[in-house]
């Protein structure tokens, strides 16, 4: 969990980096920097609980953490899905920087979608607006995320050359 935290956090500043708009882009550094913080106090968390054992107010604290993570991690995805939107430059020829535009393009583009067939919605309410009751949620970044296969038990904590940061995603 914490290695899945510090992914998402680089994920995110990969994606400030090249983010157009810059108050998008400061809002993710600080959702990156944030979800780091909470990701190392997590794993210092657990390893003091793995060494003074079994006790109530640890186990709280642990839970408390993983917690503020799943907050952390959501709040970067929301900030990305915003600098997708506004819109980002070209990725350099950095493989990881390529994959996550990559992953970000397939989200605008699902979400594109989605909002073309929802305008197309014949359902109209008695003032001519399109009903949305019963439609279909956006797609998100987060459900993009947890539509993938879990790969990251198979891959080393520090991703080794030709690794990239996708691969090691929620």
């Amino acid at each position: 969990m914490v290695s899945d935290g510090q992914v998402v956090a680089k994920f995110g500043n990969i994606l400030a980096k090249h983010c157009l708009d810059q108050r998008c882009s400061m809002e993710l550094l600080r959702a990156a920097e944030h979800t780091q913080s909470i990701s190392s106090q997590l794993g210092i968390v657990a390893r003091v609980k793995a060494v003074t054992g079994e006790s109530k107010a640890s186990s709280e604290l642990l839970v408390s953490n993983v917690q503020n993570l799943i907050r952390a991690v959501q709040h970067v995805l929301r900030a990305a899905e915003a600098a997708c939107v506004k819109g980002l430059e070209q990725p350099s020829a950095d493989p990881e920087e390529e994959e996550v535009a990559a992953f970000c393009q397939q989200w605008r583009k699902n979400l594109t979608q989605h909002r073309a067939k929802e305008a197309l919605n014949s359902d109209r309410d008695e003032l001519g607006l399109r009903k949305t009751r019963g439609a279909k949620a956006e797609p998100t970044l987060m459900s993009l995320v947890q539509e993938q296969p879990p790969r990251s038990r198979n891959i080393p904590k520090h991703p080794r050359k030709g690794h990239t940061v996708m691969d090691r995603h929620l």
